[in-house]
C-alpha cells in the first residue's frame, strides 16, 4: 500500500505502475505495470510486466514506488 500525508492508504491493484529506482549511482530506474498482486496485504509482492516486455515477480523494498492509476468512482450516476 502507498500512503501520503493526510490521506488514507490506497490499495495496490493490477493496472497500477511500479517504479524501481537504481541502487547505485548511475543505475537506471525502471518501471512496469502490475499484472497481479500476490501474498497477504501486510507483505505483498507483484507480478510485473516491465518496459522491455519481460514479466517477473517483485518483492517491493524502500526503492520501490507505486503510482496508483485513477479508477472510476463507485458512486452510481444519478439520473437527471
Amino acid at each position: 500500500m502507498s500512503m501520503s500525508r493526510g490521506s488514507t492508504p490506497t490499495k495496490t491493484r493490477a493496472g497500477d505502475v511500479v517504479e524501481v529506482f537504481g541502487h547505485r549511482v548511475g543505475d537506471a530506474a525502471r518501471s512496469g505495470e502490475i499484472l497481479e498482486v500476490l501474498g497477504p496485504e501486510a507483505h505483498p509482492h507483484y507480478r510485473v510486466r516491465w518496459e522491455d516486455g519481460r514479466v517477473s515477480l517483485l518483492y517491493p523494498g524502500a526503492d520501490v514506488h507505486v503510482k496508483h492509476q485513477r479508477r472510476p468512482s463507485r458512486r452510481a450516476a444519478t439520473p437527471d
